[in-house]
């Protein structure tokens, strides 16, 4: 298995913020694996606590064991990298677990958990997410939205009915199309993307982005991501100066350096001097 942590690092925090009692949001990271996670619960008492903590504890059990067996970077029949294909095992799980301990019991009935999760792998990531919690990139000092928020609000937007300013003042932000844990079944969106060193990788729940501008997020970022741990730590501070309405939490993956896969470099190299096939 490849180590990834002199590539990557990564830190995080999850705060209740300023006007809640309990913190729903949990997170996990493994900068060995290249793996990150965040989910922000939803239910009744403490079931959205449970929610999230059942999902990050079966996404984290199952990156592990599928990369135990097989390199992320991979390639199935069909051309698929199998991170993608660890990412999409891991959510069903998680959703399973969920769902399963919703039946069987009353007080959790009807809890759910958005999720949002990055596998890095041969100088890519594969991001896949379920709900509005969010990854970012900034690159370059431009920060771009990577997730689509599975919310009422993004169709209401999508369609035109209303513009990102006007949502931002709306009381409908906590409206999801999609949670995991809520059906027997639900569908993660995944996208894959190119990394670059200096490339900075941020996951967060809607406590932050309710809170702040993509502006502001991306002047902490640029002031402060060489220094992961001082950025995740401003970030909820400004969270909750701006009102701390909700949980907030936040997880940066700063890339310092390439990460080929072993035998993606091997490849590069034999063809680069007429080599024939790789025995690696």
């Amino acid at each position: 298995m490849v180590d990834l942590s002199r590539s990557l690092r990564m830190e995080g925090v999850s705060d209740p913020g300023l006007i809640r009692d309990h913190n729903e949001d949990a997170l996990g990271y493994d900068p060995a694996l290249g793996y990150a996670v965040l989910a922000d619960g939803m239910g009744g008492y403490n079931a959205g606590e449970v929610a999230s903590g059942i999902a990050i504890e079966m996404m984290a059990h199952t990156v592990r064991e599928g990369l135990a067996t097989r390199a992320a970077a991979a390639l199935d029949r069909r051309g698929v990298p199998h991170a993608r294909t660890v990412l999409e095992e891991a959510v069903f799980q998680a959703n399973s677990a969920i769902h399963g301990t919703a039946q069987a019991q009353p007080q959790c009935a009807g809890m759910g958990t958005t999720l949002v999760a990055t596998l890095f792998f041969d100088n890519r990531v594969m991001v896949a997410h379920v709900g509005d919690s969010r990854c970012y990139r900034l690159r370059d000092d431009v920060l771009v939205q990577l997730t689509r928020d599975h919310s009422f609000l993004q169709e209401q937007i999508d369609s035109g009915l209303i513009t990102p300013q006007e949502a931002r003042l709306s009381h409908h932000k906590n409206l999801v199309t999609r949670a995991v844990g809520i059906d027997l079944s639900v569908e993660a969106e995944l996208h894959g993307y190119a990394v670059q060193p200096g490339d900075l990788y941020l996951l967060c729940s809607d406590g932050l982005n309710d809170m702040l501008e993509d502006e502001e997020i991306a002047e902490v970022l640029s002031d402060l991501g060489g220094h992961p741990s001082l950025a995740v730590a401003r970030l909820v501070e400004c969270a909750n100066a701006a009102g701390g309405r909700d949980n907030v939490s936040v997880l940066l993956i700063e890339v310092k350096r390439p990460f080929p896969a072993r035998g993606t470099l091997w490849q590069k190299v034999s063809s680069l001097l007429g080599g024939g096939k790789s025995r690696i």
